[in-house]
């Protein structure tokens, strides 16, 4: 792969029609990706016709299966929300509603993402299973962002180990659109819609939009997808961009994407959205809750906030006070937007009469990102988005529901996102599929049931993976392996938490025990659907703004 990268780099370093194209916003106008990426013409903005539910109910809502909203945020980190006594800029931004919805309900605080990335993540959400049974293991990249993200880092003479690009794994896969959880799994809204459950699916998917992938066609009725990925126009007047200079993904982002989402059609017809992103999906999410109020209804409201590239209101950026640097600021106004939106979707749920049966759950896909350039973001964790370290996989898990979950719990039982399939489909009375194994455990009697449900929890091992990192948390005991570069890191989370001492050496009894599951894990587990194309550094203790300097730790991820 290093021979490939060198090759391509050397190739535009001589330049294309004899023009030296370097810096690297050159690389990117050479690679034209927002050409490849941006064929669909985008319409004016329009009023979504969501379907309306009957206008009266058939029974009280306490009698029906209770509503479910599930709000994913995607890339918060552990400290962004102030629940745990943080927040954004050392807690000067504040989270007072999703800090409320913790207090009215359960708040797991060992709870785990599928993934350290999005949409290995999201499909577990989605399926309860490891991507070791449904092969969805990576998440898909859009066309050319693989080499575009290797070149450009190569372009900034990173201290970091060199981001490799395998040109035959991307040659291999699928289209994008095509790149995505198959078909054949079934998903949460699926099974809700078989028991009778009006499906809505706003906002981020990821896991795939053709053939018959996309949300629309895998159990939600109705689909507002996020087509591309700008929050507003980048010239918007209302809008406060802050660009990373230090981040090959950020340039990316900002060369390819456009301002555009779609109505049930996957990756065609697409229109404006009808505001700042984070904003219009909160509108659009209040609009159906007031339109199935008489019927049960699941919406699955997946946030792209507070994702790069990053792009506040101005309005936002100017209530959170002169927080510095730049970026900072806007990631906090972002931040601000996301709260807002738990806050408003609380609010309908009230104003409809529905508070009291409707199970919400609030989580993110996976921890901060430290390519933002932000210290702080998953605190007091180590690691970030990408890394197995608990920073890029401990995420909020708060889940209520009045009628049912008593307020105020704290619950220290480790759980993760396959679990959300069989929780949320006890609470509707519907069972899980017959014909496939389930990772995922219901983990409602954890919150309904008190102490004695907590002291009866017989799951004792959580599984990820990625490529040649393996990790697997037994009790409390966790074992991550890798291979870039060959290592082993043992940590005992009770007495450690914070992962500072490696106990590899010190315990091999330990790490062949945990070994011996990883292994057996692995022994039947599903090849992935399909390759990776990059491989990245990243490191464990330092943001991506920072130098890397010999002796810092790291670990490369495939993707």
């Amino acid at each position: 792969m290093r021979k490939i990268l060198i090759s391509v780099v050397a190739v535009l370093a001589v330049g294309i029609g004899g023009v030296y194209l370097y810096p690297s916003a050159a690389i990117l106008t050479a690679i034209k990706v927002r050409s490849v990426l941006s064929t669909t013409q985008v319409a004016p903005p329009r009023n979504v016709a969501w379907e309306q539910g009957p206008a009266a109910a058939s029974a009280i809502p306490l009698a029906r299966p209770p509503n479910i909203v599930l709000i994913v945020a995607d890339d918060l980190g552990y400290n962004d929300i102030s629940t745990f006594g943080g927040g954004v800029a050392g807690g000067r931004l504040q989270t007072p509603h999703i800090d409320a919805l913790a207090r009215q309900g359960a708040v797991f605080t060992q709870s785990y993402s599928g993934a350290s990335t999005c949409a290995p993540s999201r499909a577990m959400l989605m399926t309860g299973r490891y991507p070791s049974r449904t092969g969805f293991a990576y998440t898909p990249m859009p066309p050319s962002m693989g080499r575009a993200v290797s070149l450009v880092g190569s372009d900034m003479d990173r201290t970091l180990p060199d981001t490799l690009y395998d040109a035959e794994a991307a040659a291999n896969k699928p289209p994008y659109d095509f790149q995505g959880l198959p078909p054949d799994e079934v998903t949460l809204a699926e099974s809700l819609k078989a028991r009778g459950y009006h499906t809505v699916h706003i906002g981020k998917w990821h896991l795939g939009r053709e053939n018959g992938m996309a949300a629309h066609e895998q159990g939600f009725d109705e689909s507002l997808l996020m087509a591309s990925g700008l929050y507003l126009p980048e010239d918007h007047p209302d809008v406060v961009n802050a660009k990373l200079d230090f981040d090959p993904i950020d340039q990316f982002l900002w060369s390819a994407l456009t301002y555009a989402n779609s109505y049930n059609s996957g990756n065609a017809d697409q229109f404006e959205p009808g505001g700042y992103l984070t904003d219009y999906w909160t509108d659009e999410s209040v609009k159906v809750i007031k339109a199935n109020r008489n019927r049960s209804f699941f919406l699955y409201l997946a946030h792209w906030g507070i994702h790069t590239p990053l792009q506040a209101t101005r309005a936002d950026y100017e209530a959170v006070g002169d927080i510095k640097p730049h970026r900072l600021r806007v990631y906090a106004a972002m931040t601000r937007a996301l709260d807002r939106s738990v806050g408003r979707v609380i609010a309908a749920l009230e104003e409809e009469g529905l508070a009291e049966n409707t199970i919400v759950v609030f989580t993110s896909d996976n921890g901060g990102a430290g390519y933002v350039g932000l210290a702080d973001v998953n605190a007091p964790y180590r690691g970030w988005k990408i890394t197995y370290f608990e920073g890029g996989i401990r995420v909020p898990m708060f889940v209520k529901w009045p009628a049912r979950i008593a307020a105020g719990q704290a619950i220290d039982t480790p759980v993760a996102h396959i679990d959300m399939m069989p929780t949320l489909l006890a609470a509707a009375e519907q069972p899980l599929p017959k014909d496939r194994e389930m990772d995922g455990e219901n983990v409602l009697p954890l919150m309904s049931q008190g102490v004695a449900a907590q002291t009866e929890w017989s799951r004792q091992t959580l599984f990820w993976s990625s490529g040649h990192n393996r990790i697997v948390r037994h009790g409390d005991w966790k074992l991550q392996i890798a291979a870039r570069p060959e290592k082993q890191w043992l940590f005992n989370l009770a007495q450690d938490p914070t992962e500072q001492m490696n106990l590899a050496g010190a315990r091999p009894d330990k790490v062949s025990e945990l070994m011996a599951l990883l292994d057996a894990h692995a022994a039947e587990s599903r090849a992935p659907l399909y390759e990776p194309e990059i491989e990245a550094a990243v490191a464990v203790d330092k943001h991506l703004a920072l130098p890397f300097e010999p002796g810092d730790e790291w670990v490369s991820v495939r993707n």
